[in-house]
Formats: C-alpha cells, structure tokens, sequence
C-alpha cells in the first residue's frame, strides 16, 4: 500500500508516494536527496540521523515518514542558516570538535536545540543533551567546549 505524504523539510514543501514501514530518514536521504542526517545504528543509539521536528530534536532512523505529514522538518542542511547553528559549526571547525565528520551533523542538529530552549548552559547540561550522541572520535571535551563558547558568542 502507497501513502501519500506532504512535508516541509528546511522551509521548502515535499511530497512523495510511500510505503507505510519507510522511516523518516530513508525518504529525507532516498527521496528528497537530503544527505545530512546520516544512517549510523537504525536503531535511535546513535543520533547521527538527528533531525528537529517542528523545533524538537528527533531521531530520524525510528520515526515513521508519515507520521511527519505536514510537520515541519529540519536538518543539518536547515540549521546551517540560523544564527545559532551557524555559530555552532563555527565553533565546532574552530575549536577543533569535528573530527571524521560522521557524528557532527546530528551534534550541531542537538546543540541547536539545546541553545535554542537553553541559550547559557552549564557543562552538565551540554553533556547531557548530547548524550544521545555517539562520537568515536574527539572524546566529547572539544565538542562540549566548542558547544560552550557558541553559548557565549551568542549573548
């Protein structure tokens, strides 16, 4: 059975004919060309598939497509214009807390909300909205940091 569905991703409206099982990630990247979210563990481990839903931080891999009918999406290719994602990829490259890149579209995506709803966060509070975010690479400290002084620039 083919569903409809109709969606805006970053502002701009999309519509496609999909499967009821499909996920949201899967129609972002395979139907809409939209590469940001990144597919890590299927599984909402991992939050390299991190999208905001209508402002809220979700994990793209475990969210059915049709639930997001006529939701507002946005990814890292959204976020990217805003004042305070685009300081938090500033810092990010800055301060060092990009690493192989894989995990840095789903931290920016939940650093954003962070500072969106928490505009001067503490340490304990960076590290705990990122704790859905799995970085093999930096161990955290640059990123918590980089998260921090964004924090800052933006007072």
């Amino acid at each position: 059975m083919i569903n409809p569905l109709s969606l805006s991703v970053n502002g701009v409206p999309y519509t496609a004919a999909i499967e009821p099982h499909r996920t949201l990630l899967s129609v972002l990247r395979e139907e809409f060309g939209i590469t940001g979210p990144k597919e890590g563990c299927d599984d909402s481990e991992c939050g390299a598939c991190m999208v905001l839903i209508d402002g809220e931080p979700t994990n793209a891999c475990c969210y059915l497509a049709l639930q997001a009918e006529d939701r507002e999406i946005t990814t890292i290719e959204g976020i990217s214009d805003s004042p305070v994602g685009s300081r938090i990829q500033a810092r990010m490259l800055e301060d060092g807390g990009i690493q192989c890149g894989f995990c840095t579209p789903g931290i920016v995506v939940m650093a954003t909300a962070l500072l969106s709803s928490n505009p001067n966060p503490n340490e304990e509070e960076i590290r705990n909205a990122l704790a859905g975010n799995l970085c093999r690479c930096t161990g955290y400290q640059k990123i918590v940091a980089a998260v921090s002084k964004a924090a800052g620039d933006l007072e």
